[in-house]
């Protein structure tokens, strides 16, 4: 019974901060996708390109476009990897 004096306590804060978390990530899909940037401006992105001549790979964090040409090394485009998902 001595112990149980702190465990209320710990118990409310808990489920406060649960609770909170929880209407935070529920508000977080109530918000509507920003528009896209005006043309010009650059955009972040986040694709990989490996050369398949030498095997050099190249991240590309932003651009102008959402799907940019694909850069050269060794006088050849590149191959698109993957996009990064982080």
């Amino acid at each position: 019974m001595e112990d149980l004096w702190w465990k209320l306590p710990v118990a409310v804060a808990a489920s406060a901060l649960m609770l909170k978390a929880g209407f935070a990530l529920l508000g977080s899909f109530a918000r509507p996708v920003p528009d896209p940037p005006p043309p010009g401006e650059l955009r972040k992105i986040k694709l990989r390109y490996r050369c398949s001549i030498c095997a050099m790979e190249l991240r590309i964090d932003r651009a102008a476009e959402e799907l940019p040409p694909p850069p050269r090394h060794c006088q050849e485009d590149m191959e698109f990897v993957a996009p990064i998902d982080e």
